[in-house]
This record gives structure tokens, sequence and C-alpha cells, in this order.
């Protein structure tokens, strides 16, 4: 019966649920802006031209674009619950996003991506997700899970569930490892996405022929053009992190828009708050130069045809109503919002029209650390005098490293941080297992004068990680962290300063975008008090032990020289 009423309400034969009147459609199929009337009869467009609705918006000229579609985000790095991240973003204009759960499945495999799908239920955004490829990112960290080809299999019976999450492991493709190809088999003709990031020549042509099909890892010029070339999609990310839109954009031609799509990857919350989400990448490229209406298309239905999403991206019969109401094209300020016909935002407000149908969807403590002793910080010098260590640089905005080596004096035969040369002693205590593991190094580049900072937000494992000044502060730190269930923290002489808990696998928060944003500040705040030098320090400890980048990075087992990718001693011989 709903198709016979859509068919009718088409026809003209009865009339529409809502008509939107007297607006501009923006489309994205003919690329151009044109007058007409949108007809929505239950979460369907019906028609576009003149129709009658027992409801009635006129629209006085705003522009009805489809709505907004972040082809690859992983919603954790927003610190935020799905449904608080939908409610933050949706006012933005955005319809759907194609998250990969790839964090809280390192954490808890399975059982954290479903957890991720059945909080996604009921909120004003359409959540699509992609079966994380990746767990873990590495065998010199200790993750909470492994996912092989046989978990990914069971995932992808999920409608929700598009395809495979970024490869990762590109020199294991490029090799032909059976457990990377058996991923790559099992997801079949369903999309799978790419993180290549450098790869050239024959090793990318092996990686495409794998049956990758995008990428979004592109930094240069040189680099997505080759891509391009070869037949890869490219995702131009702008997130908070890494920003590649400027680089890219002369890349984008009419005759190229369906091989490009915006993506955000990572966006953290005091982001999405003060600059907005899609709509933001939007005006970034209307003002690099791109045609508003191509810059839409690639925020809608570039991405929608790439993951086989017919229903989505277009103003057209047949297709869902969620749309985005913009009163100017240029500057993409998005005034309403609405989800398979149903308004969820009005001038930057949720309206959030299912909240009473959503239930709390219990997930167990992912915060399984052995019993902490004061003792296990301290690092034991291997003789009297003068030792060298390599120690890992770290630098703002960046997620890499680099490493270096300096000289410390030993005191009661151990080997102590030296604020007074910003060098931090280092702590990664492996929290999934219990196992007691704790790699133990030094970092240079925090400026940290006193206390330590803690951060269960650890790429890719997510295991705790502790920087400080001292033994005492560091251990308080690690302990504060376990008592919350996870987090941040800033502890100095004793006591906790101030504290983010995220005790949704130690990854996200149950507070609201502005409350998070808050605790957010107070906690940067309360870094600078102890002299830290850098803007977002949580944010550069984060990527301390993501042990697939930069020079030097350490882990739970301990230093990893990435480039060579095998454990070294932190003890210069």
């Amino acid at each position: 019966m709903e198709l016979k009423t859509r068919v009718d309400v088409a026809a003209g034969r009865q009339p529409a649920d809502l008509v939107l009147k007297n607006g501009r459609i923006v489309n994205v199929l003919s690329c151009e802006v044109h007058d007409g009337d949108v007809a929505i009869v239950g979460d369907r467009i019906a028609g576009i031209g003149a129709y009658t609705g027992r409801e009635t918006l006129d629209l006085k000229g705003q522009y009805i674009c489809p709505g907004f579609i972040d082809g690859h985000v992983h919603i954790e790095s927003s610190l935020l619950s799905v449904p608080e991240f939908a409610k933050a973003v949706a006012p933005h204009g955005t319809a759907a996003v194609i998250a990969d759960p790839h964090e809280i499945a390192n954490v808890l495999g399975t059982e954290g991506i479903r957890y991720m799908l059945s909080s996604s239920k009921y909120c004003p955004i359409h959540v699509f997700m992609m079966a994380s490829s990746s767990v873990p990112a590495s065998r010199f960290e200790s993750s909470g899970a492994d996912l092989g080809a046989v978990d990914i299999l069971s995932l992808l019976s999920d409608r929700w569930i598009l395809g495979l999450a970024e490869v990762m492991d590109f020199p294991g493709v490029v090799a032909g490892d059976p457990d990377c190809l058996g991923k790559l088999t099992v997801a079949g003709s369903r999309p799978i996405d790419g993180h290549a990031p450098g790869l050239s020549g024959r090793e990318l042509c092996a990686y495409v022929a794998a049956g990758i099909g995008s990428d979004h890892e592109c930094t240069t010029l040189e680099e997505a053009r080759e891509k391009l070339r070869l037949g890869l999609h490219i995702m131009i990310r702008e997130g908070s992190q890494a920003r590649d839109l400027d680089a890219l954009l002369p890349l984008v031609r009419p005759e190229t828009l369906d091989r490009f799509m915006f993506v955000t990857d990572d966006v953290d919350v005091e982001d999405l708050l003060t600059e907005g989400h899609m709509d933001h990448l939007i005006r970034r490229a209307v003002a690099g130069g791109l045609n508003p209406v191509h810059a839409i298309r690639l925020a809608t239905a570039s991405t929608a045809r790439y993951f086989g999403l017919h229903d989505f991206g277009v103003v057209a019969p047949g297709k869902l109503a969620s749309l985005a109401i913009l009163d100017n094209l240029e500057q993409c300020r998005v005034r309403r919002v609405y989800r398979a016909g149903r308004l969820v935002a009005v001038d930057g407000v949720v309206i959030d029209p299912d909240a009473d149908k959503r239930r709390p969807h219990i997930l167990r403590s992912s915060m399984n650390v052995q019993w902490l002793e004061l003792h296990q910080f301290a690092i034991k010098a291997p003789h009297a005098g003068e030792c060298r260590v390599h120690v890992i640089e770290v630098s703002e905005g960046r997620v890499d490293t680099r490493r270096s080596i300096e000289p410390l004096t030993v005191r009661d035969e151990q080997l102590h941080a030296d604020p007074s040369r910003d060098l931090c002693k280092l702590a990664v205590i492996e929290r999934h297992q219990a196992s007691g593991k704790i790699g133990l190094g030094f970092v240079r580049g925090f400026g940290l004068s006193a206390g330590a900072i803690a951060s269960s937000v650890a790429h890719d494992s997510h295991n705790l990680l502790v920087a400080g000044t001292n033994d005492k502060d560091m251990f308080t730190a690690a302990v504060q962290l376990v008592k919350m269930r996870g987090g941040f923290c800033v502890v100095r002489d004793g006591t906790v300063l101030a504290q983010v808990p995220l005790p949704i696998a130690g990854l996200m928060s149950e507070a609201s975008a502005e409350e998070l944003r808050d605790q957010l500040r107070a906690l940067h705040a309360a870094a600078a008090q102890l002299n830290s030098k850098l803007r977002r320090p949580f944010m550069a400890l984060s990527f301390i032990a993501l042990s697939v980048i930069g020079a030097l990075k350490l882990t739970d087992q301990g230093l990893v020289d990435v480039g060579q990718f095998k454990l070294i001693d932190l003890i210069v011989p």
C-alpha cells in the first residue's frame, strides 16, 4: 500500500503528506539549480513539480539539497556516544554517515561493533558502518580483540554494514598475506575502503588489483592523481587532525566528480560545535573555487553511489526524503533538516523526534588492568653514571613522530624524567587482559614542568597511556583512569586537577556535546597549568602508541622502531 500511495501522490491523484513549496532544488544529477515543489509521502519523495499536500511549507526561495553524507568517519574520535554524535551533526545537514568502528573494535571486537550498531537506532541521522579490517593494527601492541575473515563474514550479514573498512595493512595485501586476502575475499563485491599513504607504482597496482575501491590518505596532488588513474575513488579528508582539501581540490573537475567524495575521518567535538560537519567541508571547497553544486555532489550523490546507497544523495522521486534546506548556497547555511520525511533540526537546534524510543545499551567495562604498584613505573639503570636512551619526539598537529638519543644521569640506580630538558617519562599499560605488561620510555615535546597527564584513548589498541615528570603522579593518573572506566586526567602533586570520564569502552563519553566540550576545555586548562606547550596535548598523547606510523613509538610491549618494524631496547648500547 505504501508504494500505491506514493504512485498516487506522484500522479496527483491524492495529496502529499508534506509539500515543500517555492524552493530551489539543488539537482546533483544534472548539476543545476532549478525551481520546483517537492512532494513527500511517508519517508519518500513522491514528485517534483506543482503539488498540493495536507501540510505545506513555503520555502520562499530557499535551496532544497540532498542530505549530506560523511563517507568515512570514526565516531569514537569525537569522544561522543553515537546518539550524541548524531544530535551534534544533524543540524548541519548531515543525513547519513558511513562509520568505521575501528577504535571500539580494537577494544571489544564484534561486541563493540554491535554495540555501535544498536546505539545508532532511532537517531536523527542514518548510521551505516563498515566491518573493521585491521584488528589488531600491529603485532607490537596488545589489543582487546583479533578479527579474522570469519568474524568479518558474520558482520557483513547485517544490512547496516556496507562493506570492509579501511584496509590499513597494505604491506600485507601487497605481499599476498593469506589473512589479508581472506578478509578481502569474504567482502566479495561489497565496497572495500583503502588506507595506503604514499603507496605508488607496482605496489599500488597490487593493492588496487586486490579489490580496494577507495583511499582517504592522499596528501598531495601527485599521489591522488596516480590513485585516480588506477581506478580508486578519492576520499578528500578534512578533519580535526588531517586536512587535505586544499591540496587535492585542483583535481576535482566536472568529468571526475563521480570519483571524489568528502569525508572527515577524525573530527573532535569542539570542531563539530564551532565549525560544523559536512557543511564545513562544502564551505571550504566553495571558498577554494569549487562550484557549489559540485561541492554538494561530493557530499551526497558521489558518496551514495560508491557505497550503493541508491535511496540517498539526490532529490528525486522515489528516493528517501532526507533533505537539507539552505538559505545560502555558497555559505551552506542550513536552516531545516529532514530525515526520511521527518523534521529533525531547525535553525541549528536538533529536534530528535525518536529520542523516547532509544533504550540504554549495556556494555561491559573495558578496564581490565592488573593491580598497579608505584614501583612498576621505575626504569632501572643498567649501570651507574650516565645512560643514553631513545627518545620519542612529538610535535603539534602531527600523528607521526621523530626520534633522538639523549643522555640521562642515573640517580638511585634509576632513570628519571628531566623537565628542564623537556623529557617526560612515558608508560603504556595493557588494559584488556590484565596481563601486567607495561612499556616504559621517554618523550620530548609536551613541555610539562610538573605532574602527569593520562589517557585511555591510545590508537589503535587503546591501552592506558601516561606521560609525566615523576612516578608518583603517573601512578596516581593511571589509577584514576581505571576508577573512571577510562578517560583523560591531569594530576599534580598527587591531586587530580581535571578529568574527562569516557566510560564507553574507555573511548566515548555519556555526556552531551556541549557538556563534553566544557569538560575538555577545563582539561586543557589544567594541562596548561603544567606548562604544556601543545594546544591539544591529549591528541598528541593518543598517537604515541600507534606503531604503524612515525619513527619511534611505545606500546605495552616496549619501544617500536617503526621504520624497521621491530622492538628495540630503550637504552642505547
